[in-house]
């Protein structure tokens, strides 16, 4: 008999979680950050990923904030952060596209 954890399940994204999507290559960058995307469940530019909202994932997050945006999960958040287009400044902003 399988035994299965809350920590194992992949929270929907009616659940609290949050969504996270990277917005920038990971070519360049050191192996711990390579590695904290893939622990992310991350792959490529514009994939997106719904996590829950914990203390660790958030300090996965933190280590590579400038490859990541991350939107609180809600009805239509993981399509949202999809279709969203991100401007570079002094601080990351995500703006909806205009379609």
């Amino acid at each position: 008999m399988a035994v299965t954890r809350k920590s194992d399940e992949q929270p929907s994204a009616d659940d609290a979680g949050i969504v996270v999507t990277q917005v920038r290559s990971g070519i360049g960058t050191t192996p711990k950050h390579r590695g904290t995307l893939r622990a992310l469940g991350l792959r490529g530019i514009g994939q997106s990923n719904v996590l829950p909202d914990r203390r660790d994932v958030r300090g996965m997050i933190a280590r590579v904030p400038h490859l990541v945006t991350v939107v609180p999960a809600g009805a239509g958040a993981l399509e949202a952060a999809r279709g969203a287009r991100v401007r570079r400044g002094r601080s990351v902003q995500v703006e909806e596209r205009k379609s």
